[in-house]
């Protein structure tokens, strides 16, 4: 299979199983299933244990319903002297597309998937020229996620069904700047331009491929290929195909959810110890009991890890071994009525966030508001300085042309291997970083969204988005402009964060933390650093947070917010149309409160700075502009 290094992130995001990547050598490649992550290239599993690799996230585990993750495996050359387990991994990546054309004459040859090295045009050749065929720049897609070569032969023969032994087609560039510049022709046969592939109704339910391939009126549709898995059958699927472009930004979405780490025990120390246990070597070593049926006790630690345990007593280690083992599994918080899966796996977080804690991989430091100017701080409700946290990232699966799905957590994962493991395990990542939590003070927060101005405002983006989710079939989510707020902010609070302490926009991500349950409301937003270089736990996100610098941090932020370099054609979008994705925002745009997608939940939409500081003919709309209740 062809080779080039990728890091170990980038096997969650972006080039995780389904998504292609371009080579050094120039090759674009397709990632591998996970069925054969944890073997060499000739199927073996000799001298691999893959528990070295293994994460534990007990809460993602069990929103997930999987038995574990595990870290993609990293390649060792290893020296003479080195353990030989693990050695030489490496991650599949398949020769995709599978269609190559000759530059100079055109000719065009399909090769396996497993094909290594440059290819030589074997016709250039006979004539005694050397020229090297290159992979076509178009595929064909679906929205259900399968992925294929596009569909050369049918296409030029205007038939789902064409000759199986046709004369040689050629690719042909006639020097247009369309698509229709490019056509594929057969020897002494028809030909056919390029004209309309991409096109496709907004929902996705036509597509002029499907429509326009088969002249007799016949739908071309999807037949479920699968190249990623390493296989050249077809599944069946029966949505329309669409061509694209094969580096097209819409080919492949990571589909990632991502957790906090929370302790699993109150007790400091316990929860030391169950963190020890969980990682190797460990971690490593009660596996191999646990796989025997055999429960590890402390004296079995000991005798193993004397140097590691031996600062613990033999109760706290049992309470470990219980937790980690099973018997004493902390029991999951009864759910708030109302909540979905996801806002129910927040809201842990959220009431973990409000409060200290000390513990190896998550410390909060609650800030006391009563220090910070009051100005400020009649807007927000908690300040919490995250010192050190340690989140999780698991790739569940993906998607292609549409960045959301309605898809269950089963038929995601389904996309990812061929054969479902015993224990249903998941590729993940960990990383640790540093952050501001930021909730508001719900009171004020009730009123003002509570102002029929408000409400008007938002209501056109709200409405827009429904439209958008129910002809995407995308799932249902509870959005309104109380998320608009918080989401805004944090994109304005990044933005500026990146000239106050020297991190890249990149390198900062969010979370919000949105309810509109009147029993148990939420409105927060952590803005965290979680990086797998050196922009880890620096502290200068910490510092900008503490009183003092956190005033004039978010006063910076929102005078920013008043006026935008393209107003007054960015207010003014936000008062009648909209802009950006789908036209899901509102006042926002590339020059005021868009940031890189890497460090946004939501692909940079719904966002509108009108709700922040409102428009400079009505500033009482905005939340932060609002007079204080005295003055009212």
């Amino acid at each position: 299979m062809p080779r080039g290094p990728v890091r170990r992130g980038q096997l969650i995001s972006p080039f995780g199983p389904g998504a292609m990547m371009i080579l050094p050598d120039g090759v674009s490649v397709i990632c591998g299933g996970l069925d054969n992550w944890f073997k060499y290239e000739d199927g073996t599993k000799d001298n691999i244990d893959p528990r070295e690799y293994q994460v534990d996230e007990w809460r993602l585990a069990g929103r997930l319903n999987v038995a574990r993750f595990y870290l993609p495996p990293d390649y060792r050359r290893g020296g003479r002297h080195d353990s030989p387990t693990n050695r030489s991994l490496t991650v599949p990546f398949l020769r995709f597309p599978q269609w190559h054309y000759c530059t100079r004459c055109g000719l065009m040859r399909r090769v396996p998937l497993v094909t290594k090295g440059r290819i030589k045009c074997a016709e250039c050749e006979a004539r005694g020229w050397t020229r090297y065929i290159v992979q076509v720049p178009f595929v064909a897609m679906c929205d259900a996620g399968h992925i294929q070569d596009f569909p050369w032969v049918e296409w030029v023969y205007e038939t789902s069904a064409p000759p199986q032994n046709h004369p040689p087609i050629r690719l042909i560039s006639t020097g247009g700047m369309t698509l229709a510049g490019q056509k594929v022709k057969v020897d002494g046969g028809p030909e056919r331009t390029l004209a309309g592939i991409t096109n496709a109704s907004p929902d996705g339910n036509e597509t002029d491929l499907s429509r326009l391939l088969d002249s007799n009126q016949v739908p071309h549709l999807c037949p479920g290929h699968r190249p990623w898995l390493g296989t050249e059958s077809s599944v069946g699927c029966g949505r329309p195909l669409r061509g694209t472009l094969r580096s097209a930004a819409n080919v492949y979405f990571s589909q990632i959810h991502t957790s906090i780490y929370l302790p699993r025990s109150e007790d400091t120390t316990v929860a030391e110890v169950i963190s020890l246990l969980e990682q190797p070597p460990i971690s490593t070593f009660v596996g191999i009991l646990r796989s025997a049926g055999v429960v590890p006790t402390p004296a079995n630690l000991r005798a193993q890890f004397h140097e590691l345990v031996q600062g613990y007593t033999d109760l706290q280690l049992e309470q470990a071994i219980n937790t980690v083992c099973g018997g004493l599994e902390q029991q999951p918080l009864q759910p708030t009525a109302g909540d979905d899966a996801e806002t129910g796996f927040r809201r842990q977080e959220y009431d973990t966030l409000t409060a200290a804690a000390d513990f190896d991989q998550l410390v909060l430091r609650p800030a006391n508001l009563q220090q910070y100017a009051p100005e400020f701080s009649r807007f927000f409700h908690n300040v919490t300085l995250v010192h050190k946290l340690r989140e999780t990232r698991a790739l569940t699966g993906f998607t292609r042309v549409f960045a959301d799905t309605n898809r269950d957590l089963a038929s995601q994962q389904a996309m990812l291997r061929i054969n479902p493991p015993t224990e249903m395990w998941l590729p993940a990542y960990v990383v640790f970083g540093e952050g501001i939590f930021l909730s508001l003070n719900e009171e004020e927060l009730r009123e003002w969204e509570g102002l029929t101005e408000v409400e008007d405002r938002v209501e056109p983006l709200l409405a827009r988005y429904a439209a958008m989710r129910q002809a995407r079939h995308l799932r249902n989510r509870d959005i309104g402009a109380r998320y608009v707020l918080l989401h805004t902010l944090a994109h304005l609070l990044i933005n500026r964060l990146t000239y106050e302490c020297g991190y890249s926009s990149a390198a900062l991500r969010e979370r919000i933390y949105v309810s509109e349950n009147r029993e148990a409301p939420m409105a927060g937003v952590l803005i965290y650093t979680a990086a797998g270089d050196a922009e880890g736990t620096l502290g200068g996100l910490v510092r900008m947070g503490k009183p003092g610098r956190l005033e004039p941090l978010l006063q910076r932020a929102l005078a920013g917010a008043q006026w935008c370099s393209a107003d007054p054609v960015c207010m003014e979008m936000g008062q009648s149309g909209g802009q950006g994705p789908d036209s899901l925002n509102l006042a926002a745009c590339h020059g005021c409160c868009l940031v890189p997608e890497t460090a946004c939940e939501e692909f940079n939409r719904m966002l509108d700075r009108g709700l922040v500081v409102g428009p400079i003919e009505n500033p009482s709309i905005g939340f932060f502009s609002r007079e204080p209740r005295s003055a009212r």
